[in-house]
């Protein structure tokens, strides 16, 4: 997807970003990236993280996938309180910790242009990667040409691949959708008292895969599933919801770390 001249009405909804302006050799032909010490620094406060349903295998082993919103968008959890992501340590993601595409793909974005019905190639312009391009190290966003440097047009097909998951991963949901696979559930916390009892708390309400509904289906559904690829994902998603119990207790530690570092300097 090539960039545009002049889109009009490019859609600022979108998590991460505050204002996506559409590319252009024009508007940003003296820009380029730079190597950045914290790179996902700007992630640090998304609690969850859309995923594509290609991610969900990879996803699992690191949080737990739930499916959120009126239209059932596969999420990944990384945090049990909103605005804090645990799994991102001074701007990078810990060891071991899979890393979304729709957080890799950033500054770079295909946004709605509602003006003209299609979608236009955005940069998040006040992005800390963005730098002039004659600082030393950096890569240009455009040749000398005018043309979409590599590392643009590297940028560019992988939002396109984005985008082809992205849609995917939306017909995937339709056909949980079409099953009537979906409940509702809750992912609570036995919060300790003075008392030594536990008090139930609950940390979020989330959309998943009913167990019993998806064992009810008929053969031939669940072949059709298996077969399509489906099922390996409801099952993926499925496994994943353990991560809950290991989100408590990083969080639980990572409470105790906090109070014991407000001791020692009272």
């Amino acid at each position: 997807m090539a960039t545009d001249q002049n889109p009009t009405g490019a859609s600022s909804t979108l998590q991460f970003y505050n204002s996506p302006e559409p590319l252009s050799r024009e508007a940003h032909g003296g820009l380029a990236v730079q190597p950045m010490e914290r790179p996902f620094a700007f992630a640090a406060a998304g609690h969850v993280v859309p995923l594509t349903v290609a991610e969900f295998g990879f996803a699992a082993v690191s949080y737990p996938i739930i499916f959120g919103g009126g239209e059932h968008m596969p999420l990944a959890v990384m945090g049990i309180n909103a605005g804090e992501n645990m799994f991102i340590n001074d701007g990078t993601y810990v060891v071991g910790a899979y890393v979304p595409a729709y957080t890799r793909r950033y500054p770079f974005v295909l946004a709605a242009d509602e003006a003209q019905s299609r979608l236009v190639v955005c940069i998040e312009r006040n992005a800390e990667i963005f730098c002039d391009k004659s600082k030393a190290g950096s890569q240009p966003l455009f040749t000398a040409e005018g043309e979409p440097s590599e590392y643009t047009a590297n940028a560019i097909k992988f939002c396109e691949d984005f985008e082809t998951e992205r849609r995917r991963t939306e017909a995937f949901v339709n056909v949980l959708k079409d099953l009537d696979l979906f409940h509702i559930r809750e992912a609570t916390y036995q919060q300790p008292n003075g008392d030594g009892t536990f008090t139930p708390t609950k940390l979020a309400e989330y959309f998943a895969v009913s167990e019993e509904k998806l064992n009810a289906l008929p053969a031939e559904k669940l072949v059709e599933l298996r077969d399509s690829g489906a099922l390996e994902k409801i099952y993926n998603h499925l496994t994943s919801l353990v991560g809950w119990d290991r989100m408590i207790a990083i969080a639980t530690e990572q409470a105790m770390l906090r109070q014991l570092k407000a001791a020692a300097n009272a």
